[in-house]
This record gives structure tokens, C-alpha cells and sequence, in this order.
């Protein structure tokens, strides 16, 4: 949509950093005291205005289109405000929908009038060529509500493309928990720091393509961010790579009980990606044969660094014996599938470090709460489950999350495709990560890049068509081919 140099800063670079509502005011409140008065909220109008201006000229012209603002309350209006005044001085026609004119932002309202911009009803919807949505800010908690959720239906109902200030009306920021109507943003625009809600899902499906605009802001060291979003410069840091002395045990061994008689293509799944993890061997104890498929596997069991259990693990009782073997060792272990099933509603009493691996209906059970109620609080619910299990855990989703015990901020994953919504996905998912700690990286690290990795090779499998999980597992070696460069 925007090809800008917005889009160009807000791409390139490593890891991208989303701050607590609270942080970002404390940062934004030291930074006002430095600078003269309405300089800050100019930078983002500034900003503002140029990523309007640039899918106002993909979609045909600037000069001459027709701009909506839909105006909240405090300083979200009045960006929108300034961005409009500024928009209308290169010849757009702007108007401004007001949900509380009392409470509108009085020095944008005047910059824009002054710059040939009009106060409008919401008729004037219809016919936009792009509509600002500065409704709610940052502070904003529980969803739309009256006039505001009004103006906004309105705004979805029209079709035309949407820009968010910040981040969508009606986003939690702190969370990305939507409590009622909300803002469907086709592009957001967000200032100083990115918002947690814009990389958390549900929150995150609302912002659209998201465009960072730096305004100056800074944090001290003794603030952490919410969340973090690892880019491919950080996961090529952090893959294993083999030296001139490497042998096959220094680059690691993983073993793996997986599958079973009736869930065959889990072993194979999960044993493909293994291979293609960075270790340098790979044991098998189950009852697949997975040697006619992969003769480079060590059948039975054996020294290792970590174990995979769980995927296709069935859930008999030889399946919980399998389990327990697994989690009595004194090395990191990821647990998957039915092996989360089978676990123990309990933290987890183990020396060596665990990576559990659910999906929402998987952490619904751990947590004794439906996977509606994951999917509307997925950064609490992470968060709860590393606690509640002592454990690092991956929370899989269109935006996976992983999280450790203790430890902040979450992170996320956004380098993915629907194309991993696929049966078996998640069986080359857990052999990948198990790989990865196997060869050396800590449980955050390697549920971290793992997930990268297995986004990567969704992407690269998905320009030939439909993907098939097997299809991720031929794509890795490419997928680590393109970050190592």
C-alpha cells in the first residue's frame, strides 16, 4: 500500500519494541518539557500526512481527493486534526466528523479550518477517498461506545480505505484485547514506539499494515518493553552455526518419541524438520519407521542434548509412559500435541528447562478456561501458562507468542503465512524448535527462532500454491539459506 520511506525505516533493522500506555506517556511527558509546545504532536501530524499522502497517490492523486476525519477526543484528534490542515494545503479536500465537538481538539480544530477544512456530519462519509480514524487513543479501554462506535460503523460501511492514528480505536493497547466495536485500519500509523495491542492478536488483526514514525521518543534502560518482535537480523545472530571443528555431537543431538501406530506422519513430520534444525544427529524411539524415509536417523534411545515428545503421541497408556520417560530426564525437553494433553495440571518439577507448544484449544485445557477466552487475552494467557508451568511456552497463532517464567517482555512472531493453518503444521513445528535447543539455544531463543523459521518456510512454500506440511519441512534449508545471506 504505502511505499514510503516510513514503511522503508519501519522494515529495516532488527528487533522492533512495543511500551506499556503508561510508559510511553511518562516517555512522551519527559520529552515535551524539552521541546517548544505542540512540537510533538506537529511530528506526528507530519508523519500522519505523508503516509495519507502516499496511498492517497497510489490510489490516483493527492491533489483533489477527499479526506474524512473521524475525530475522538484529546491528542489522537488532534493528530488527525493537524494531518488534515496539512493535507488540505496540498489541495485535498478535508472534512472532519466530530463524536463529542465539545471535547475536540481546539488548536487542530483551528489549524484546520484556517487551512480550508470543513466540520461535517457523518454524510459526508460516503465518497471518501480515505477516511483518518483519530477516534481513541492509546488510553482508550473496552471498545466503541455511542456516537463513537456510530461514526465508526458508518466509516466500515462506506469501503473506503481506513488510517489509523496509533493504533485502531477501540485496541486495547497494552493488551490488544478488543472489549466491543473497534476500527478495522487498513494501514496504521503509529508514533515513538509500537503499541503491544498492534502486534497481539485480536488487536493486531485490526491495524493492517503498520507504519512506525519516529518522533524522538526514548526509554530508559530501567524500562522494558511489553513485547518484542524478532526481525531476520536477530535470527541470524542466534541460528547454530557449525565451525571447522564441528563433529556431529558438538552440533548437537535431539531425540524424539513422537507418533505412534495411528499418527505415523507426526514421527515423520517432526524427525524431517529435526534433520533440518542444525544438529547434527538425530535419535528416534517410537514405533514408526522413519529410517525407510530418513536413513540418517539413530534408532532407540541415547545420549542427547533435548527430547521432542508428544507429536502423534496418542494418549494410551503407553503414551503416558512415553511421556513421563521423556520428562524424568535431566535435559530440555519440548512437549507438543497430545503430550500437552497428558500432562499434569500442575507446575512442572524439572531441573532442565520445558518448551510447551500449544495451540488456543491446547491452552484452554492447560488453563482450565475455554479457547475463546485465550484467543480474546492471548498475552495474559501466555504469560499465565509460563508461570502456571514453569515452563517457556509458545503460543501458536496467526501472531505466535512465546513466553518464559518471569521473564518480559513476551515476544512475537509476525513473520508467518495462513498457509501453516495445515494439518501437521505444528509436528514440524515442535521438531524444529527441539532441534534448535538441542543445538545450543535456550528455551526463549529457540521456541523464538523456531517459529521464525517456520514462518520463513510457510512464505517460501506458499508461492507454489497450497501447502501441505511436508512442503514446510522441504523449505527449510532454503528458509535458512535466505537469513544466513
Amino acid at each position: 500500500m504505502i511505499r514510503s520511506l516510513l514503511r522503508t525505516a519501519a522494515q529495516n533493522g532488527g528487533m522492533r519494541y512495543a511500551h506499556a500506555v503508561a510508559d510511553v506517556r511518562a516517555a512522551e511527558r519527559e520529552l515535551m518539557a524539552r521541546l517548544p509546545e505542540g512540537t510533538l504532536m506537529q511530528r506526528a501530524a507530519f508523519g500522519l500526512a505523508a503516509a495519507a499522502a502516499g496511498m492517497l497517490r497510489e490510489a490516483g492523486s493527492v491533489y483533489g481527493s477527499r479526506v474524512v476525519l473521524l475525530v475522538g477526543v484529546g491528542d489522537n484528534g488532534g493528530d488527525a486534526l493537524f494531518a488534515g490542515a496539512l493535507l488540505a494545503g496540498r489541495g485535498v479536500t478535508v472534512h472532519a466528523v466530530l463524536a463529542d465537538p465539545d471535547r475536540a481538539h481546539a488548536e487542530g480544530l483551528s489549524a484546520l479550518r484556517e487551512a480550508g477544512g470543513r466540520v461535517s456530519d457523518h454524510s459526508v462519509v460516503d465518497g471518501a477517498d480515505l477516511i483518518i480514524d483519530g477516534l481513541l487513543g492509546i488510553g482508550g479501554r473496552g471498545g466503541l461506545r455511542g456516537p463513537f462506535a456510530e461514526i465508526a460503523a458508518v466509516a466500515a460501511a462506506s469501503g473506503a480505505p481506513i488510517l489509523a492514528v496509533d493504533l485502531p480505536s477501540g485496541i486495547d493497547a497494552d493488551t490488544g484485547e478488543i472489549g466491543g466495536a473497534a476500527v478495522q485500519a487498513d494501514v496504521t500509523v503509529t508514533f515513538g514506539t509500537h503499541k503491544p495491542g498492534l502486534f497481539v492478536d485480536p488487536g493486531a488483526a485490526y491495524a493492517g499494515i503498520v507504519e512506525f514514525v519516529d518522533i524522538g521518543l526514548e526509554f530508559p534502560a530501567s524500562v522494558e518493553p511489553v513485547v518484542e518482535n524478532l526481525r531476520e537480523e536477530d535470527v541470524r545472530e542466534l541460528l547454530p552455526a557449525a565451525a571447522r571443528s564441528s563433529h556431529k555431537y558438538s552440533r548437537g543431538v535431539v531425540g524424539l518419541t513422537v507418533g505412534s501406530e495411528r499418527y505415523p506422519g507426526a514421527a515423520l513430520l517432526s524427525v524431517g524438520a529435526a534433520l533440518r534444525s542444525g544438529v547434527g544427529a538425530v535419535r528416534y524411539s517410537g514405533p514408526v519407521d522413519v529410517v525407510s524415509s530418513y536413513p540418517e536417523v539413530i534408532m532407540g534411545g541415547g545420549h542427547v542434548q533435548a527430547w521432542v515428545v508428544g507429536s502423534g503421541l496418542g494418549q494410551e497408556d503407553e503414551s503416558v509412559r512415553r511421556l513421563l520417560n521423556v520428562l524424568a530426564t535431566d535435559v530440555p525437553v519440548v512437549v507438543d500435541a497430545d503430550g500437552l494433553r497428558l500432562l499434569p495440571r500442575k507446575p512442572l518439577d524439572r531441573a532442565a528447562p520445558t518448551i510447551l507448544t500449544p495451540h488456543a484449544g491446547e491452552a484452554a485445557a492447560l488453563l482450565d478456561v475455554t479457547a475463546d477466552q485465550i484467543e480474546e487475552q492471548r498475552l495474559a494467557s501466555v504469560r499465565r501458562l509460563a508461570d502456571s508451568y514453569d515452563a517457556t511456552v509458545l503460543l501458536k497463532g496467526a501472531n505466535t507468542l512465546i513466553a518464559s517464567p518471569g521473564v518480559s517482555p513476551v515476544r512475537v512472531n509476525t513473520h508467518a503465512s495462513p498457509a501453516l493453518a495445515t494439518a501437521g503444521s505444528g509436528d514440524v513445528l515442535a521438531g524444529l524448535v527441539g532441534g534448535l535447543l538441542a543445538g545450543g539455544l535456550d528455551p526463549f531463543d529457540a521456541a523464538s527462532v523456531g517459529a521464525y523459521l517456520h514462518g520463513a518456510a510457510g512464505l517460501l512454500a506458499a508461492r507454489s500454491g497450497p501447502v501441505a506440511a511436508g512442503d514446510l519441512v522441504a523449505a527449510l534449508p532454503l528458509a535458512w539459506h535466505n537469513i544466513r545471506g
